[in-house]
Protein backbone atom coordinates (compact mmCIF):
# COMPACT_ATOMS: atom_id res chain seq x y z
CA UNK A 1 0.00 0.00 0.00
CA UNK A 2 1.76 3.56 -1.18
CA UNK A 3 0.87 7.01 0.57
CA UNK A 4 -1.60 7.86 -1.39
CA UNK A 5 -4.12 4.82 -0.63
CA UNK A 6 -3.49 5.34 2.97
CA UNK A 7 -6.66 6.65 4.83
CA UNK A 8 -6.73 10.12 6.38
CA UNK A 9 -6.31 8.96 10.18
CA UNK A 10 -3.15 6.72 9.04
CA UNK A 11 -1.77 9.47 7.09
CA UNK A 12 -1.54 11.59 10.62
CA UNK A 13 -0.56 8.82 12.24
CA UNK A 14 2.47 8.27 9.99
CA UNK A 15 3.16 11.97 10.18
CA UNK A 16 2.74 12.18 13.81
CA UNK A 17 5.30 9.16 14.08
CA UNK A 18 7.49 11.27 11.56
CA UNK A 19 7.80 14.46 13.99
CA UNK A 20 8.30 12.47 17.42
CA UNK A 21 11.22 10.61 15.41
CA UNK A 22 13.03 13.83 14.59
CA UNK A 23 12.05 15.11 17.42
CA UNK A 24 13.88 12.56 19.41
CA UNK A 25 10.28 11.37 21.28
CA UNK A 26 9.44 8.12 21.55
CA UNK A 27 6.77 6.34 19.54
CA UNK A 28 3.44 6.70 21.31
CA UNK A 29 1.13 4.30 23.01
CA UNK A 30 -2.10 2.94 24.12
CA UNK A 31 -1.56 2.81 27.66
CA UNK A 32 -3.92 0.13 29.59
CA UNK A 33 -4.73 -2.01 32.55
CA UNK A 34 -5.17 -5.35 33.48
CA UNK A 35 -6.89 -6.97 36.51
CA UNK A 36 -4.45 -9.46 37.93
CA UNK A 37 -4.33 -11.42 41.20
CA UNK A 38 -2.35 -10.15 43.65
CA UNK A 39 -1.33 -13.65 45.07
CA UNK A 40 -1.04 -16.03 41.94
CA UNK A 41 0.49 -18.55 44.40
CA UNK A 42 -2.11 -18.81 46.98
CA UNK A 43 -6.26 -19.21 46.16
CA UNK A 44 -6.83 -18.08 49.92
CA UNK A 45 -4.94 -15.09 50.68
CA UNK A 46 -6.26 -11.45 50.82
CA UNK A 47 -9.43 -12.57 49.51
CA UNK A 48 -8.99 -12.96 46.19
CA UNK A 49 -7.90 -9.31 46.16
CA UNK A 50 -6.56 -7.65 42.52
CA UNK A 51 -4.98 -4.67 41.41
CA UNK A 52 -4.31 -2.98 37.38
CA UNK A 53 -1.55 -3.76 36.25
CA UNK A 54 -0.34 -0.97 33.44
CA UNK A 55 0.64 -1.92 29.90
CA UNK A 56 1.95 -0.23 27.15
CA UNK A 57 1.09 -1.19 23.59
CA UNK A 58 1.50 -0.18 19.68
CA UNK A 59 -0.10 -2.43 17.19
CA UNK A 60 0.26 0.00 14.31
CA UNK A 61 2.65 -2.50 12.61
CA UNK A 62 0.81 -5.98 13.33
CA UNK A 63 -0.16 -7.99 11.46
CA UNK A 64 -3.04 -9.92 13.39
CA UNK A 65 -3.39 -13.41 13.83
CA UNK A 66 0.11 -13.53 12.34
CA UNK A 67 2.50 -11.24 13.21
CA UNK A 68 5.18 -12.16 16.49
CA UNK A 69 4.04 -10.40 19.96
CA UNK A 70 7.50 -8.36 21.38
CA UNK A 71 6.84 -8.31 24.57
CA UNK A 72 9.35 -6.12 27.11
CA UNK A 73 9.18 -7.57 30.68
CA UNK A 74 9.29 -4.40 32.68
CA UNK A 75 11.58 -3.76 35.57
CA UNK A 76 12.16 -1.14 38.65
CA UNK A 77 10.49 1.65 37.57
CA UNK A 78 7.45 2.98 35.46
CA UNK A 79 7.42 1.44 32.04
CA UNK A 80 7.21 4.58 29.99
CA UNK A 81 10.91 4.98 31.11
CA UNK A 82 11.58 2.09 29.53
CA UNK A 83 9.50 2.41 26.52
CA UNK A 84 11.27 5.42 26.19
CA UNK A 85 14.63 3.92 26.41
CA UNK A 86 14.22 0.44 24.32
CA UNK A 87 13.81 1.62 20.41
CA UNK A 88 15.77 -1.30 19.41
CA UNK A 89 11.92 -2.89 19.43
CA UNK A 90 10.42 -0.57 17.62
CA UNK A 91 12.88 -0.69 14.90
CA UNK A 92 12.51 -3.94 14.11
CA UNK A 93 8.82 -4.28 14.64
CA UNK A 94 7.87 -3.15 11.36
CA UNK A 95 9.76 -5.54 9.26
CA UNK A 96 8.22 -8.55 11.62
CA UNK A 97 4.91 -7.12 11.79
CA UNK A 98 4.99 -7.31 15.15
CA UNK A 99 2.90 -6.52 18.23
CA UNK A 100 4.85 -4.73 20.69
CA UNK A 101 3.87 -4.96 24.57
CA UNK A 102 5.94 -3.14 27.23
CA UNK A 103 4.31 -4.89 31.07
CA UNK A 104 4.97 -2.37 34.23
CA UNK A 105 6.46 -4.58 36.99
CA UNK A 106 4.04 -4.64 40.19
CA UNK A 107 4.82 -2.42 42.68
CA UNK A 108 6.43 0.08 40.06
CA UNK A 109 5.00 2.99 38.24
CA UNK A 110 0.63 3.07 38.67
CA UNK A 111 0.99 -0.71 39.26
CA UNK A 112 1.16 -0.50 42.82
CA UNK A 113 -1.74 -3.43 44.01
CA UNK A 114 -2.24 -1.94 47.58
CA UNK A 115 -1.93 1.96 46.36
CA UNK A 116 0.05 3.89 48.70
CA UNK A 117 -0.23 1.52 51.29
CA UNK A 118 1.83 -1.34 49.20
CA UNK A 119 4.93 -0.89 51.07
CA UNK A 120 3.83 -1.38 54.34
CA UNK A 121 3.70 -5.32 55.74
CA UNK A 122 1.69 -7.57 54.87
CA UNK A 123 1.52 -6.09 51.48
CA UNK A 124 4.91 -5.78 50.06
CA UNK A 125 5.61 -9.70 50.92
CA UNK A 126 3.80 -9.86 47.33
CA UNK A 127 6.72 -8.19 45.57
CA UNK A 128 8.45 -11.11 44.36
CA UNK A 129 10.16 -12.32 40.77
CA UNK A 130 7.70 -15.29 40.80
CA UNK A 131 4.89 -12.87 41.13
CA UNK A 132 5.99 -10.74 38.69
CA UNK A 133 6.44 -13.50 36.04
CA UNK A 134 3.36 -14.86 37.23
CA UNK A 135 1.46 -10.99 35.90
CA UNK A 136 3.16 -11.53 32.67
CA UNK A 137 2.41 -15.00 32.08
CA UNK A 138 -1.44 -14.14 32.67
CA UNK A 139 -1.29 -10.89 30.60
CA UNK A 140 0.21 -13.02 27.66
CA UNK A 141 -2.54 -15.55 27.63
CA UNK A 142 -4.96 -13.02 28.10
CA UNK A 143 -4.04 -10.55 25.54
CA UNK A 144 -3.35 -13.76 22.90
CA UNK A 145 -7.03 -15.23 23.83
CA UNK A 146 -8.28 -11.32 23.14
CA UNK A 147 -6.82 -11.10 20.21
CA UNK A 148 -7.36 -14.33 18.95
CA UNK A 149 -3.70 -14.59 18.41
CA UNK A 150 -2.33 -18.03 20.33
CA UNK A 151 -0.64 -19.05 17.27
CA UNK A 152 1.24 -15.99 17.31
CA UNK A 153 5.22 -16.38 18.61
CA UNK A 154 6.07 -14.66 21.66
CA UNK A 155 9.77 -12.99 21.85
CA UNK A 156 10.60 -11.20 25.11
CA UNK A 157 13.16 -8.20 25.51
CA UNK A 158 14.55 -6.75 28.69
CA UNK A 159 17.64 -5.03 29.63
CA UNK A 160 19.61 -5.38 33.21
CA UNK A 161 16.77 -6.69 35.67
CA UNK A 162 14.43 -6.45 32.84
CA UNK A 163 16.61 -8.58 31.10
CA UNK A 164 17.09 -10.88 33.88
CA UNK A 165 13.35 -11.49 33.67
CA UNK A 166 13.28 -12.16 30.17
CA UNK A 167 15.46 -14.76 30.62
CA UNK A 168 13.41 -16.25 33.59
CA UNK A 169 10.23 -16.02 31.81
CA UNK A 170 11.79 -18.07 29.07
CA UNK A 171 13.03 -20.34 31.41
CA UNK A 172 9.71 -20.44 33.34
CA UNK A 173 7.29 -20.40 30.71
CA UNK A 174 8.40 -21.50 27.50
CA UNK A 175 4.85 -22.50 26.38
CA UNK A 176 3.93 -19.22 26.42
CA UNK A 177 7.91 -17.23 25.06
CA UNK A 178 9.31 -18.79 21.98
CA UNK A 179 12.55 -16.78 22.69
CA UNK A 180 14.38 -13.85 24.56
CA UNK A 181 16.74 -11.43 24.30
CA UNK A 182 18.38 -10.69 27.74
CA UNK A 183 20.42 -7.16 27.72
CA UNK A 184 22.87 -7.03 30.59
CA UNK A 185 21.23 -9.53 32.71
CA UNK A 186 23.25 -10.29 35.35
CA UNK A 187 21.76 -13.52 36.27
CA UNK A 188 24.79 -15.37 38.05
CA UNK A 189 24.49 -12.78 40.89
CA UNK A 190 21.75 -15.19 42.20
CA UNK A 191 24.08 -17.96 42.71
CA UNK A 192 24.84 -18.33 46.79
CA UNK A 193 28.60 -17.88 46.37
CA UNK A 194 28.47 -15.94 43.65
CA UNK A 195 32.05 -13.36 43.10
CA UNK A 196 30.20 -10.03 44.19
CA UNK A 197 33.55 -7.70 44.12
CA UNK A 198 33.71 -7.02 40.67
CA UNK A 199 31.46 -4.02 40.17
CA UNK A 200 33.55 -0.78 41.33
CA UNK A 201 36.94 -2.61 40.11
CA UNK A 202 35.01 -2.45 36.64
CA UNK A 203 33.84 0.85 37.02
CA UNK A 204 37.49 1.73 38.01
CA UNK A 205 38.35 -0.07 34.53
CA UNK A 206 36.09 2.33 32.60
CA UNK A 207 37.93 5.23 33.83
CA UNK A 208 41.26 4.02 33.94
CA UNK A 209 40.93 3.15 29.94
CA UNK A 210 40.20 6.78 29.51
CA UNK A 211 43.66 7.56 31.34
CA UNK A 212 45.31 6.09 34.58
CA UNK A 213 46.28 9.59 35.17
CA UNK A 214 42.37 10.07 35.90
CA UNK A 215 41.61 7.60 38.25
CA UNK A 216 44.91 8.64 39.79
CA UNK A 217 43.29 12.37 40.65
CA UNK A 218 40.03 10.61 41.44
CA UNK A 219 41.80 8.45 44.63
CA UNK A 220 43.78 11.52 45.47
CA UNK A 221 41.11 13.58 45.86
CA UNK A 222 39.12 10.98 48.56
CA UNK A 223 42.12 10.82 50.26
CA UNK A 224 42.09 14.76 50.47
CA UNK A 225 38.58 14.56 51.37
CA UNK A 226 39.22 12.41 53.89
CA UNK A 227 41.92 14.57 55.99
CA UNK A 228 40.10 17.58 55.37
CA UNK A 229 37.02 16.02 56.78
CA UNK A 230 38.46 15.66 59.90
CA UNK A 231 39.73 19.23 60.19
CA UNK A 232 38.31 22.19 62.04
CA UNK A 233 35.49 23.62 59.47
CA UNK A 234 36.20 20.74 57.40
CA UNK A 235 32.91 19.36 56.36
CA UNK A 236 31.85 22.77 55.65
CA UNK A 237 34.57 23.61 53.27
CA UNK A 238 33.63 20.09 51.54
CA UNK A 239 30.00 21.38 51.22
CA UNK A 240 30.78 24.41 50.11
CA UNK A 241 33.55 22.77 47.29
CA UNK A 242 30.92 20.32 46.17
CA UNK A 243 27.29 22.86 46.44
CA UNK A 244 25.58 21.41 48.93
CA UNK A 245 22.51 22.73 50.36
CA UNK A 246 23.57 22.06 53.68
CA UNK A 247 26.82 21.64 55.04
CA UNK A 248 27.82 18.24 56.89
CA UNK A 249 27.79 18.26 60.48
CA UNK A 250 28.26 14.55 61.14
CA UNK A 251 30.67 11.18 59.75
CA UNK A 252 26.93 9.91 59.24
CA UNK A 253 27.06 13.28 56.68
CA UNK A 254 30.49 12.73 55.31
CA UNK A 255 29.39 8.68 54.57
CA UNK A 256 26.20 9.29 52.65
CA UNK A 257 28.36 12.00 50.69
CA UNK A 258 30.95 9.44 50.12
CA UNK A 259 27.79 7.30 48.93
CA UNK A 260 26.57 9.91 46.88
CA UNK A 261 30.00 10.73 45.10
CA UNK A 262 30.25 7.11 44.16
CA UNK A 263 26.70 6.65 42.81
CA UNK A 264 27.28 9.47 40.57
CA UNK A 265 30.26 7.57 38.96
CA UNK A 266 28.23 4.26 39.30
CA UNK A 267 25.58 5.88 36.26
CA UNK A 268 28.66 7.73 34.65
CA UNK A 269 30.00 4.19 33.61
CA UNK A 270 26.39 2.29 33.07
CA UNK A 271 25.35 5.27 31.21
CA UNK A 272 28.61 5.60 28.94
CA UNK A 273 26.91 5.90 25.89
CA UNK A 274 28.06 7.28 22.65
CA UNK A 275 25.50 10.41 22.51
CA UNK A 276 23.71 12.19 25.10
CA UNK A 277 21.00 10.71 26.94
CA UNK A 278 18.48 10.90 29.62
CA UNK A 279 17.71 7.86 30.20
CA UNK A 280 18.72 7.97 33.95
CA UNK A 281 19.80 11.48 34.58
CA UNK A 282 20.44 13.95 31.82
CA UNK A 283 24.31 12.77 30.30
CA UNK A 284 25.82 13.86 28.09
CA UNK A 285 27.79 11.74 25.28
CA UNK A 286 30.54 9.42 26.56
CA UNK A 287 30.34 10.98 29.95
CA UNK A 288 33.18 8.81 31.40
CA UNK A 289 35.16 10.52 29.27
CA UNK A 290 33.95 13.75 29.99
CA UNK A 291 33.83 13.51 33.51
CA UNK A 292 37.89 11.98 33.20
CA UNK A 293 38.25 15.77 31.23
CA UNK A 294 36.57 17.74 33.58
CA UNK A 295 39.09 15.87 36.43
CA UNK A 296 42.49 16.52 34.04
CA UNK A 297 41.98 20.06 33.33
CA UNK A 298 42.10 21.43 37.12
CA UNK A 299 44.69 21.63 39.13
CA UNK A 300 42.80 20.61 42.30
CA UNK A 301 41.46 17.50 42.45
CA UNK A 302 38.64 18.56 44.93
CA UNK A 303 37.19 20.42 42.18
CA UNK A 304 37.32 17.78 39.33
CA UNK A 305 36.18 15.15 41.24
CA UNK A 306 33.21 18.21 42.54
CA UNK A 307 32.82 18.83 38.83
CA UNK A 308 32.43 15.14 37.48
CA UNK A 309 29.94 14.40 40.27
CA UNK A 310 28.10 17.16 38.99
CA UNK A 311 27.75 15.72 35.70
CA UNK A 312 25.12 13.10 36.42
CA UNK A 313 23.17 14.88 39.56
CA UNK A 314 22.95 17.72 36.88
CA UNK A 315 24.72 20.73 37.76
CA UNK A 316 23.21 23.61 35.55
CA UNK A 317 19.61 23.20 36.54
CA UNK A 318 20.53 22.97 40.81
CA UNK A 319 21.54 25.75 42.43
CA UNK A 320 22.84 23.32 45.22
CA UNK A 321 22.71 19.60 45.69
CA UNK A 322 20.75 17.73 48.65
CA UNK A 323 22.70 14.46 49.18
CA UNK A 324 20.06 12.76 51.14
CA UNK A 325 17.28 13.50 48.50
CA UNK A 326 19.63 12.92 45.31
CA UNK A 327 20.85 9.74 46.58
CA UNK A 328 19.25 6.91 49.36
CA UNK A 329 21.12 4.16 50.88
CA UNK A 330 20.17 0.81 50.39
CA UNK A 331 20.61 -3.09 50.21
CA UNK A 332 21.81 -2.46 46.35
CA UNK A 333 25.05 -0.55 46.91
CA UNK A 334 24.81 0.41 43.26
CA UNK A 335 21.82 2.60 43.69
CA UNK A 336 17.97 1.75 44.25
CA UNK A 337 16.53 5.26 43.00
CA UNK A 338 14.65 7.21 44.07
CA UNK A 339 10.86 7.40 45.28
CA UNK A 340 8.67 4.46 45.67
CA UNK A 341 10.62 2.66 43.33
CA UNK A 342 14.02 2.84 45.84
CA UNK A 343 11.35 1.58 48.45
CA UNK A 344 10.61 -1.59 46.27
CA UNK A 345 13.74 -2.25 44.81
CA UNK A 346 14.93 -2.17 48.19
CA UNK A 347 12.69 -4.71 49.08
CA UNK A 348 13.91 -6.77 46.18
CA UNK A 349 17.39 -6.64 47.30
CA UNK A 350 16.54 -7.83 50.90
CA UNK A 351 14.96 -10.97 49.62
CA UNK A 352 15.51 -12.66 46.35
CA UNK A 353 18.06 -10.15 44.21
CA UNK A 354 21.42 -10.14 45.88
CA UNK A 355 23.40 -8.01 44.32
CA UNK A 356 27.58 -6.56 44.39
CA UNK A 357 29.57 -6.02 48.22
CA UNK A 358 30.92 -2.45 48.55
CA UNK A 359 34.07 -1.10 47.28
CA UNK A 360 37.44 -1.85 48.94
CA UNK A 361 39.38 1.00 47.70
CA UNK A 362 42.21 -2.00 46.75
CA UNK A 363 40.83 -3.08 43.60
CA UNK A 364 38.71 0.01 43.27
CA UNK A 365 39.38 3.89 43.15
CA UNK A 366 36.71 4.88 45.82
CA UNK A 367 36.68 5.23 49.36
CA UNK A 368 36.12 1.96 51.73
CA UNK A 369 32.22 1.56 51.94
CA UNK A 370 31.93 -2.06 52.88
CA UNK A 371 28.62 -3.93 52.19
CA UNK A 372 28.86 -7.20 53.11
CA UNK A 373 26.48 -10.46 53.58
CA UNK A 374 26.66 -10.05 57.16
CA UNK A 375 25.82 -5.98 57.10
CA UNK A 376 22.61 -6.78 54.55
CA UNK A 377 21.21 -9.35 56.74
CA UNK A 378 21.31 -7.05 59.62
CA UNK A 379 20.19 -4.35 57.67
CA UNK A 380 17.49 -6.06 55.93
CA UNK A 381 16.23 -7.78 58.98
CA UNK A 382 16.08 -4.13 60.67
CA UNK A 383 14.38 -2.19 57.78
CA UNK A 384 12.17 -5.04 56.38
CA UNK A 385 12.01 -7.74 59.06
CA UNK A 386 12.91 -10.04 56.60
CA UNK A 387 16.48 -12.35 56.05
CA UNK A 388 17.73 -13.12 52.27
CA UNK A 389 17.08 -16.41 51.17
CA UNK A 390 19.66 -16.62 48.46
CA UNK A 391 20.02 -20.67 48.69
CA UNK A 392 16.22 -20.21 47.45
CA UNK A 393 16.59 -17.80 44.88
CA UNK A 394 19.47 -19.76 43.38
CA UNK A 395 17.03 -22.82 43.38
CA UNK A 396 13.99 -21.03 41.52
CA UNK A 397 16.03 -19.25 38.97
CA UNK A 398 18.45 -21.40 38.18
CA UNK A 399 21.87 -19.18 39.02
CA UNK A 400 24.85 -20.29 36.87
CA UNK A 401 23.22 -23.74 35.99
CA UNK A 402 21.24 -22.99 32.77
CA UNK A 403 22.76 -25.52 30.47
CA UNK A 404 19.15 -26.83 30.03
CA UNK A 405 18.55 -22.99 28.36
CA UNK A 406 17.07 -22.23 25.11
CA UNK A 407 16.54 -19.73 22.62
CA UNK A 408 18.10 -17.28 24.80
CA UNK A 409 20.63 -14.37 23.97
CA UNK A 410 22.47 -12.84 26.43
CA UNK A 411 24.34 -9.60 25.49
CA UNK A 412 26.77 -7.53 27.30
CA UNK A 413 28.32 -4.43 26.93
CA UNK A 414 32.49 -4.75 27.46
CA UNK A 415 32.16 -1.30 29.26
CA UNK A 416 29.35 -2.06 31.60
CA UNK A 417 30.57 -2.72 35.10
CA UNK A 418 27.48 -5.39 35.16
CA UNK A 419 28.87 -7.73 32.28
CA UNK A 420 31.07 -10.32 35.13
CA UNK A 421 27.81 -10.99 37.20
CA UNK A 422 26.27 -12.26 33.65
CA UNK A 423 26.64 -14.93 31.03
CA UNK A 424 29.61 -14.67 29.14
CA UNK A 425 29.92 -17.92 28.27
CA UNK A 426 27.24 -19.92 25.84
CA UNK A 427 25.98 -22.90 28.11
CA UNK A 428 24.78 -25.03 24.98
CA UNK A 429 24.64 -23.88 21.43
CA UNK A 430 20.71 -22.87 22.07
CA UNK A 431 21.35 -20.13 23.65
CA UNK A 432 23.10 -17.39 22.20
CA UNK A 433 26.31 -14.71 23.93
CA UNK A 434 27.28 -11.29 22.87
CA UNK A 435 29.66 -8.87 23.62
CA UNK A 436 29.86 -6.13 22.62
CA UNK A 437 32.80 -4.19 22.10
CA UNK A 438 32.95 -0.49 23.49
CA UNK A 439 29.54 -0.79 24.92
CA UNK A 440 28.20 0.21 28.16
CA UNK A 441 24.27 -0.55 30.11
CA UNK A 442 22.36 -2.97 27.48
CA UNK A 443 23.22 -0.20 24.71
CA UNK A 444 21.64 -2.77 22.32
CA UNK A 445 18.38 -2.15 23.48
CA UNK A 446 18.32 1.22 22.09
CA UNK A 447 17.43 2.73 19.02
CA UNK A 448 20.12 2.88 16.10
CA UNK A 449 21.95 6.25 16.51
CA UNK A 450 24.30 7.63 13.65
CA UNK A 451 26.98 7.43 16.32
CA UNK A 452 26.09 3.83 17.02
CA UNK A 453 29.77 1.71 16.95
CA UNK A 454 29.94 -0.92 14.35
CA UNK A 455 29.80 -3.46 17.32
CA UNK A 456 26.65 -2.74 18.72
CA UNK A 457 24.86 -2.65 15.24
CA UNK A 458 26.48 -6.29 14.45
CA UNK A 459 24.93 -7.10 18.01
CA UNK A 460 21.50 -6.18 16.99
CA UNK A 461 21.84 -8.27 13.22
CA UNK A 462 22.61 -11.05 15.25
CA UNK A 463 19.77 -10.68 17.83
CA UNK A 464 17.57 -10.13 14.93
CA UNK A 465 18.90 -13.14 12.87
CA UNK A 466 18.32 -15.24 16.49
CA UNK A 467 15.02 -13.76 16.74
CA UNK A 468 13.87 -14.62 12.99
CA UNK A 469 15.32 -18.68 13.60
CA UNK A 470 12.78 -18.77 16.76
CA UNK A 471 9.76 -17.50 15.21
CA UNK A 472 10.64 -19.85 12.58
CA UNK A 473 10.71 -22.62 14.29
CA UNK A 474 8.03 -21.91 16.58
CA UNK A 475 6.40 -21.90 13.40
CA UNK A 476 7.44 -25.12 11.83
CA UNK A 477 6.33 -26.60 14.83
CA UNK A 478 2.90 -25.50 14.95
Amino acid sequence: MNWYELSLVSKLFAILQYFSFICGHSVPYKELFVDQHVDHFNFVSFGQHTFKERYLVQDQWWKPGVGPIFFYTGNEGPIDTFWDNTGFVFDIAPEFNALVVFAEHRFYGKSLPFGNQSFSHPYIGLLSIEQALGDYAVLLTTLTQELNATSCPVITFGGSYGGMLSAYIRFKYPNLVAGSIAASAPIYLLAADSKRDFFWEDVTKDFNAVSPKCVDIIKKAFVQMDVTSTKPGGLKQLSTTFGLCKPMTSNTDYRHFLGWIRNAFTYLAMMDYPYPTSFMGNLPGYPVKVACGMILNTTDALHGLAQASAIFYNGTSHPCFDIWSDFIECADPTGCGLGFDSMAWDFQACTEVHLPAGSNNLTDMFPVLPFTDEIRNQYCQKKWGVAPRDLWSQAQYWANNIKSASNIVFSNGELDPWHRGGVIKPPNPSVGVIMIEGGAHHLDLRGKNKDDPSSVIAARDQEKAFIKKWISEYRAST
